[in-house]
């Protein structure tokens, strides 16, 4: 075959390839909210660039690579899903690395964090001490969360997809024993009936499957 039209045809089942993937998996690896779609995101577009150029790779065996990383990618996004855990373990918790005005050495450590890199997010942030900063959260993907001293807590997710996050109800400096008598109030016995909890004002606002 010509060496012209091998890359032809493997740029067009690259390209399907992606949409597929993208489609099937959930629009959220457009806009990663973790490392791991990043990681995703890298990982394809390397297979599909370091494949189309290499002429001893067949257009059968470029088609048994996709499928095997699109299998890869659908397992991944299963346990994501469907264990707070195996979460955690993939893609991190959102760390606090000031509470109260106070810094969080260690966990400034964990986020990779120098004293120089907290100070330059604050000052684009335009907050020139820790003493105004109430609660400062990095995320999961490396942003970082500003409550100031006299604001009200942001929303936050604590059920996500029937999973209660226990670092979230850390976050916000709650219990599970809050968040289950919240739950009962709106006649709700379960977290596998909550699709979303969102915490918005010293309140619960949670949205159901049914």
């Amino acid at each position: 075959m010509n060496a012209f039209l091998l890359v032809a045809i493997k740029l067009l089942i690259g390209f399907f390839a992606m949409v597929i993937i993208i489609n099937i998996s959930g629009k959220g690896n457009l806009a990663p909210s973790s490392a791991s779609d990043q990681i995703v995101n890298y990982v394809l577009g390397g297979i599909i660039g370091g494949v189309i150029y290499n002429n001893s790779v067949k257009i059968p065996d470029f088609i048994a690579i996709l499928c095997i990383w699109c299998a890869l990618v659908l397992a991944l996004k299963w346990i994501k899903k469907n264990s707070v855990k195996a979460k955690q373990l993939i893609d991190g918790k959102p760390l606090i690395i000031i509470d109260q005005g106070k810094i969080d050495i260690e966990n400034c450590r964990k986020a990779g964090l120098s004293a120089h890199d907290v100070a330059f997010k604050l000052r684009t942030n335009g907050i020139y001490s820790t003493n105004l900063v109430k609660r400062a959260v990095v995320e999961q993907n490396g942003q970082l969360i500003i409550i100031q001293a006299g604001e009200e807590n942001p929303k936050f997710p604590i059920i996500t997809d029937g999973q209660l996050q226990y670092d979230i109800l850390e976050v916000i400096g709650k219990d599970e024993a809050w968040i289950s008598e919240e739950i009962k109030k709106q006649g709700v016995d379960n977290y596998s009936d909550i699709f979303l909890g969102e915490y918005v004002d010293n309140s619960l606002i949670i949205t159901t499957y049914k």
